[in-house]
């Protein structure tokens, strides 16, 4: 009996053993063979990967050493995961891939199965095919500007509120740890908008949309994550067997409860409300033969998705932004000039139309963007065979087969010298009327570009921008002992985030 027991572990042993010399041989000669340039992926990348998990390099400088690897290389061979995988440097190539020949390449890499995490595997990002296209037209009417100057009038009042909050708090504004503040005020902002639910982050510090948000973000990251992310993509059997999930059982089950108790209340008192839920609701209703009925489960997987996104990132495009007007401070004088302009005019207030007439303000977003882009890098996914041409003089052309794996390199474009000059330094010129036309095309991608462009990005910017207006119109933002510059970002963090937090002071104008 024993030795039945040894003999099959040992037996499961030598299989895994060759299984995995296997993957490497593949790794190591898949991109030889096919005559272009590629990485040594046998051992030195996996090593140097090796380092972000154990928290050794930062993600963003893995990512510049990959970008740099072949400077004059259209595109190069990698692997993910033992996946083939290509990273193309080229705009003009990214411009065929996410925009001219899109059909080849519709969808993302979805690394979830959406069975065993539905919050996650069942959101816009992560769909394929007709039913991201459904899901896509369900939502995209919740960004139109009738529905951002709805939203304008809410996210006004919760960045009202935050403002106020810090002007009679003054102890609270000598140091402060923005991202922090700053996810107090996007989870108001999101609950209001999303979910039709008046919080106030700042007086109210537990309430339960803050919490579980903080739960849900904080959870994404670590070590953990990652080995839970990787045994998710590789045995989505196994990990629903073992119950394994992204997100603690008690987030999913508090959104389920919001979600349905707010479609509940709108349905017996008849309250028309134009915002995502309602939408949901709209297209949960429809008839329709060749679309699957919409379930509880994908309209809450919607609202989570804005709620997620909104909440962390748009958080950190403000903590960012904010870091550069107190270490800028002759950028933060014309900015506030600007802002003024605009309050006289309006008379002590900023309205949608008046926002979106900011110029300056819109060239110190852009280059913030530009400077700490929301994705490090994204993908996209071969559905059928295309070719591309040669990687660079010498090689030939190379095919690409369904199932592999193109990386866009946001990050490192944003960062390329080639694009734009002095990319450490933070210069809103960049974007100037005069100067955003020699911007070379595809080379600025913060929000992707196409018809896989993140669909919140307006929701995005109307937030960062009206909070970065009221602030302004009360504080000087300045820099203090703990404020980082130059940035130095965490090694435990798939995102970019500095190391320590982002710290900086706010001094009160009198008026």
């Amino acid at each position: 009996m024993v030795s039945t027991f040894v003999l099959l572990l040992t037996a499961l042993g030598v299989i895994g053993v060759v299984k995995i010399i296997s993957m490497l041989h593949r790794m190591y000669f898949y991109w030889r063979k096919k005559g272009m340039p590629y990485m040594p992926n046998s051992l030195s990348s996996f090593i140097v990967s090796s380092e972000v998990f154990l928290g050794r390099i930062s993600f963003a400088d893995y990512n510049q050493y990959i970008y740099n690897y072949f400077p004059n290389a259209k595109y190069f061979g990698t692997n993910n995961f033992g996946t083939p995988t290509i990273l193309i440097r080229d705009p003009e190539l990214i411009k065929d891939v996410i925009v001219k020949d899109f059909e080849h390449f519709p969808d993302h890499l979805s690394f979830i199965d959406e069975s065993v995490e539905p919050l996650f595997g069942k959101n816009v990002f992560s769909l394929r095919g007709d039913r991201w296209k459904e899901m896509r037209n369900t939502l995209s009417p919740s960004f139109t500007a009738s529905k951002m100057k709805f939203m304008f009038e809410l996210i006004s009042k919760c960045s009202h509120d935050f403002v106020t909050y810090l002007v009679d708090h003054p102890e609270l504004c000598h140091t402060i740890e923005t991202k922090e503040a700053f996810r107090r005020y996007t989870n108001d902002a999101i609950a209001t908008t999303a979910f039709g639910i008046s919080v106030n982050s700042m007086k109210d510090k537990d309430n339960e949309f803050y919490t579980r948000g903080i739960e849900a973000t904080t959870f994404f990251n670590g070590l953990l994550t990652t080995v839970k992310l990787i045994a998710l993509r590789a045995t989505p059997w196994l990990s629903k067997l073992m119950g394994v999930s992204l997100f603690p059982p008690g987030t999913y089950k508090f959104f389920k409860q919001v979600v349905g108790e707010t479609i509940k209340a709108r349905e017996e008192q008849d309250i028309v409300r134009p915002d995502m839920i309602h939408l949901l609701m709209q297209a949960r209703d429809k008839d329709s033969a060749s679309v699957p009925k919409m379930t509880l489960d994908d309209i809450v997987s919607q609202a989570f998705s804005f709620f997620f996104a909104g909440f962390d990132t748009s958080s950190t495009l403000m903590c960012f932004l904010a870091h550069e007007l107190a270490v800028n401070q002759e950028v933060q004088n014309r900015l506030r000039e600007e802002v003024q302009q605009h309050l006289i005019e309006g008379n002590g207030e900023i309205s949608y139309e008046a926002l979106s007439k900011m110029s300056y303000m819109d060239m110190v977003v852009s280059e913030t963007l530009r400077k700490y882009p929301p994705s490090i890098a994204t993908d996209r996914l071969c559905s059928k065979r295309y070719e591309l041409p040669p990687s660079q003089p010498g090689c030939k052309n190379i095919i690409v087969e369904p199932d592999h794996i193109l990386m866009i390199p946001i990050y490192g474009l944003h960062r390329d010298p080639k694009y734009f000059p002095n990319p450490d330094k933070f210069d809103p010129e960049r974007f100037s009327e005069e100067n955003k036309d020699r911007i070379v095309p595809y080379t600025y991608l913060p929000f992707g570009h196409g018809p896989r462009k993140c669909i919140g990005n307006r929701f995005v910017l109307m937030e960062t921008k009206i909070l970065i207006v009221h602030l302004l119109q009360r504080f000087t933002l300045k820099t203090v002992e703990k404020t980082m510059e130059p940035v130095i970002y965490s090694k435990k963090e798939f995102t970019l985030i500095p190391v320590g937090g982002f710290w900086i002071g706010l001094e009160k104008i009198e008026t």
